[in-house]
């Protein structure tokens, strides 16, 4: 496995992994491996697919980035979790927050939304129930398309209808035969979705969910 990840070959156990090393036992979300996450889903998962998510992975790539910035930069000790990013964010005051376009917190949100569509598009993998395109357009409708202008939710859902098939996904995992890659979606989601659900609720505390 280490040799496909030095190979810069995505594999969805290094998403996993990052993702499990996300949440501390304080319920804290780590910012390096959130970023670590993200990096393995933009380099593999999102951009494997090619155009149909570029408008996705392009911004999950900048936003990636501009955190990786706040994290290296002179005040980096401030942004090891996501807790300690919002208590010195917020320290200059909500509006002075709502003013800035290069915040960490206005840059972890579009990412926190990028990543609840994620996680209902993974599931809808898993379960298999519907064809991709459909899954894909379930999770994207409840999630970023509400915060998407209209020509882009046009474009976004007239995508989804070329994606690959369901096998096709799976093989993009890169962790064996489908019963495998089914499995590890099943151990990785939930993680996923724990690190969504913190982020949501600190987020929801301190009126950060509409930052502009």
């Amino acid at each position: 496995a280490m040799a496909a990840a030095a190979a810069g070959a995505f594999s969805l156990r290094e998403v996993l992994e990052a993702f499990q090393r996300c949440v501390t036992e304080q319920r804290e979300v780590l910012l390096e491996p959130y970023l670590s996450g993200w990096r393995g889903l933009n380099r593999g998962f999102l951009q494997s697919l090619g155009a149909v998510f570029s408008f996705i992975s392009k911004d999950a790539v900048a936003k990636v980035s501009l955190l990786e910035g706040h994290c290296g930069g002179r005040q980096g000790q401030q942004y090891v979790s996501l807790q300690s990013m919002v208590r010195h964010e917020l320290a200059a005051g909500l509006a002075a927050l709502r003013a800035r376009s290069d915040s960490g917190c206005r840059t972890v949100l579009r990412l926190h939304r990028a990543l609840r569509w994620l996680q209902l598009f993974l599931e809808g993998l898993r379960s298999g129930d519907s064809r991709t395109s459909v899954v894909c357009t379930d999770a994207y409708n409840a999630s970023l398309a509400a915060y998407h202008p209209w020509v882009v939710r046009k474009a976004a859902t007239v995508a989804f209808c070329a994606l690959p098939s369901r096998d096709a996904f799976l093989e993009i995992m890169n962790v064996g035969p489908r019963e495998e890659a089914v499995a590890m979606l099943g151990e990785a989601i939930p993680y996923i979705g724990d690190v969504y659900s913190i982020t949501q609720e600190l987020f929801a505390q301190h009126k950060l969910l509409d930052l502009p």
